[in-house]
């Protein structure tokens, strides 16, 4: 063993799981971080610097291409593991000798924190992209799910077992599982069923020790934070144990465009306050862009009891069996996210090449916008470098959580979240969307929650603040200026289970959880 290990050593070239390219990775000189991984690690499995696959693995899941430009500082090695072990021992080495981690699933990372750093710093990045396994039991309506899984292979995974079964999570099928349930996920199934974190029933987590844990062997405040309190800040988790949630074999998809010719700022004013109020068998959000504004909604159920629904609760929008498309819950996640023409294999997608330049804000809403707000607000989104909102309404199943039953806050009381999104396709171009983006954020902030003004921590903003470190710790002064607004007084739990899970505050950046240790 130990011969073919330096026969590895110095060759280093194996074919890639998934693609023909080779691995190069330079043989250490000396007991290093890079050679403490080799023994524990294959040597395929490690991208170094100087690899000339380097570039591709670490741009394989770079979604926003702001975070891919040479201003960014980049990991000195990106580690891919198969499984637990890797992660473990990526951790030991790390800590050993001085390097840090970051954790990449899906690479979804609006800031791209998951795999740069602002500042020059030495790390790793830990990529999860190899870990993917979905593992359904449909007789006890549970999950096993890798956080390296897309969702949509998540939710392929559930109905190839059973048609009548689902799971809260996402809209956009490429997004990592371990991203999205470590900041609390939400899609069309959050007026039902709430939440991913809240239906996350257990983990596996490697701890700042290196040590495997899961929930029998965490403590209660561990578990409660890996479900909602932002990714990588308390450890890595491997995997994710889900119950799974029961839905009709039909179930009914609507989009319906209004042109604020055809009364778009007039059916917004009623949505917001019909939207939060439908039973929670029916989601219909809004996706607003120039001068239209489109209602794009799921229910459980068939067109022939949505109608009349429509009739009695939102007769303004003119929503008619026309309209209808009725199909297995399975099918309506590509057709929300991508449309009629999309299809199942579209969740399997792993080679997504839509890398646009991006900025994201959001916002969260309890008391309705008067009339000429929407009417101001489409106004901005007729401006040069206008982006796009998108609102999903609250009330029923997330509503009715209370706001420390995991660490995400925004339930009792929101009417619904703002998401400003806005793309464009070359570096240059991105001073007007820049500008837009923040101007319009200043323009609501009357309308908005307030003390804090909230925000949804996987829609990261790294605007909201940075954390200053001093004596290599995060301060928790510098964190809760953006962690209130993310996690509300769930925050001071959140940095006192981080000041007992990990004091020396090795899992970072730029927003995790920094460190508060209690005093006795």
């Amino acid at each position: 063993m130990a011969n073919c290990r330096a026969f590895a050593q110095v060759l280093l070239f194996f074919a890639l799981s998934c693609q023909a390219a080779a691995t190069y990775a330079p043989v250490p000189a000396k007991e290093d971080f890079l050679g403490c991984l080799m023994k524990e690690i294959p040597a395929r499995l490690l991208y170094a610097k100087s690899s000339p696959d380097y570039p591709t693995v670490l741009a394989q899941t770079i979604r926003n291409s702001r975070w891919s430009t040479q201003q960014n500082v980049k990991p000195l090695y990106i580690i891919t593991p198969t499984n637990a072990s890797h992660i473990q021992s990526a951790v030991v080495c790390g800590r050993r000798h001085g390097v840090r981690l970051r954790v990449r699933s899906g690479g979804h990372d609006y800031e791209g924190l998951s795999y740069r750093s602002e500042k020059p710093e030495t790390f790793a990045v830990v990529d999860l992209n190899k870990m993917r396994a979905v593992v359904v039991d449909g007789y006890a309506r549970t999950a096993w799910v890798e956080s390296g899984a897309q969702l949509g292979e998540l939710y392929y995974a559930i109905a190839k077992n059973s048609p009548v079964l689902a799971f809260p999570a996402g809209v956009c099928p490429s997004i990592g599982v371990g991203g999205n349930f470590a900041g609390g996920g939400f899609g069309m199934l959050l007026r039902k069923y709430g939440i991913a974190a809240e239906n996350v029933i257990d983990v596996k987590v490697v701890d700042p020790d290196g040590k495997l844990l899961d929930k029998s062997s965490m403590s209660a405040d561990h578990f409660w934070a890996v479900r909602g309190g932002g990714g990588e800040s308390f450890g890595i988790v491997v995997s994710w144990q889900v119950k799974l949630m029961p839905v009709p074999p039909t179930v009914t998809v609507f989009k319906i465009p209004k042109t604020v010719q055809e009364g778009a700022v007039d059916l917004v004013n009623k949505w917001q306050l019909v939207g939060p109020a439908l039973p929670g068998d029916l989601m219909i959000r809004v996706i607003a862009a120039g001068n239209t504004a489109t209602f794009e909604a799921l229910y459980l159920g068939t067109c022939k009891t949505l109608t009349p629904l429509m009739s009695s609760q939102f007769p303004e929008l003119g929503m008619n069996p026309y309209h209808c498309n009725e199909m297995p819950w399975i099918k309506s996640v590509p057709f929300i996210h991508l449309g009629k023409q999309a299809g199942l294999d579209d969740l399997l997608n792993r080679n997504n090449t839509f890398k646009p330049f991006a900025e994201y804000k959001s916002d969260y809403v309890y008391q309705p916008f008067p009339k000429p707000v929407w009417e101001q607000i489409f106004g901005w989104l007729a401006k040069p470098g206008a982006g796009i909102m998108i609102m999903d309404p609250y009330g029923a199943t997330i509503s009715a959580t209370p706001e420390a039953a995991t660490p995400f806050p925004h339930r009792q009381g929101v009417l619904f979240n703002i998401q400003y999104v806005n793309y464009w396709f070359a570096e240059p171009a991105g001073a007007a969307p820049l500008q837009w983006s923040k101007d319009i954020y200043n323009f609501m902030e009357p309308y908005v929650s307030k003390n804090p003004r909230q925000a949804y921590a996987n829609y990261r903003d790294i605007d909201l603040g940075r954390n200053e470190v001093v004596n290599d710790i995060s301060t928790y002064s510098s964190g809760k200026v953006w962690g209130e607004k993310y996690f509300k007084s769930n925050f001071q739990r959140l940095a006192i289970t981080k000041g007992k899970v990990d004091p020396q505050d090795y899992f970072r950046n730029e927003q995790s959880i920094p460190p508060l240790i209690e005093k006795y």
